[in-house]
C-alpha cells in the first residue's frame, strides 16, 4: 500500500504542477491578451483622433472654399456695377438736360418735343437695361439715406418730411447709390 500511495501522492503532486502550470500558462496568455488588446484599443484611439483631425481638416477646407467661391462672385457683381455705375454717372448731366427740357414750357414745334421724348425714352430703356433705377418722387417720404435736403418749404398737399420738389433724381445699380436725389422737403 505504502507503494500505491506514493504513486498516488506523485500523480497528485504532477497533476497539481500541471495544473498550476496550465494555469499560469493560461493567466500569462491571458495577460498578453490583455497587453494585446490594450494595444489596439490605444491603436483605435489613436486612429480616431487622425480621423477626426482630417475630417475637421477637410471641413474648414471645404468652408474656407465656399467663403472664396461666394467673395469671389460678390466681388465680380461689384466690379461689373462699379463699372456701370460710372459710365452712367458720366451721362447723368445729359439726362437731367433732357428731363429740364422736357419739363419747360417753352413753345417748341411738337417734332422737336417728340423728338426728346424719344430719346429720353431710349436712355431710360437703357437704365433699364443695365438695372439702373431712378427715385425721388414729389411726395415721396424724405429719406437722408437716398436724398439729399436742399430747403424746406410749406406746402398743404404734402405731408411733413415728404418731398415737395425734385431737382435732381437718384439714381441706383442695386444697393449702391450712384447719385442722392436732391430734393426740397415739407416742413
Amino acid at each position: 500500500m505504502s507503494k500505491r500511495r506514493s504513486g498516488r501522492e506523485k500523480e497528485k503532486k504532477v497533476s497539481e504542477k500541471g495544473v498550476e502550470a496550465v494555469d499560469a500558462e493560461q493567466i500569462d496568455a491571458a495577460a498578453a491578451l490583455d497587453a494585446e488588446t490594450e494595444a489596439l484599443v490605444k491603436e483605435k484611439e489613436k486612429l480616431e483622433e487622425e480621423l477626426a483631425s482630417q475630417k475637421d481638416q477637410f471641413l474648414r477646407m471645404a468652408a474656407e472654399y465656399d467663403n472664396f467661391r461666394k467673395r469671389t462672385e460678390k466681388e465680380k457683381l461689384s466690379t461689373y456695377d462699379n463699372a456701370v455705375a460710372s459710365a452712367v454717372e458720366a451721362f447723368l448731366p445729359v439726362v437731367d438736360n433732357f428731363d429740364l427740357a422736357m419739363a419747360s414750357n417753352a413753345d417748341v414745334p411738337d417734332e422737336f418735343m417728340k423728338g426728346l421724348e424719344l430719346i429720353h425714352k431710349k436712355m431710360e430703356n437703357a437704365f433699364e437695361k443695365l438695372h439702373v433705377v431712378s427715385f425721388g418722387e414729389r411726395g415721396d417720404k424724405f429719406d437722408p439715406d437716398f436724398h439729399n435736403a436742399i430747403s424746406r418749404a410749406a406746402d398743404l398737399e404734402i405731408e411733413e418730411d415728404h418731398i415737395v420738389e425734385v431737382y435732381q433724381k437718384g439714381y441706383m445699380i442695386g444697393d449702391r447709390i450712384i447719385r442722392h436725389a436732391m430734393v426740397q422737403i415739407a416742413d
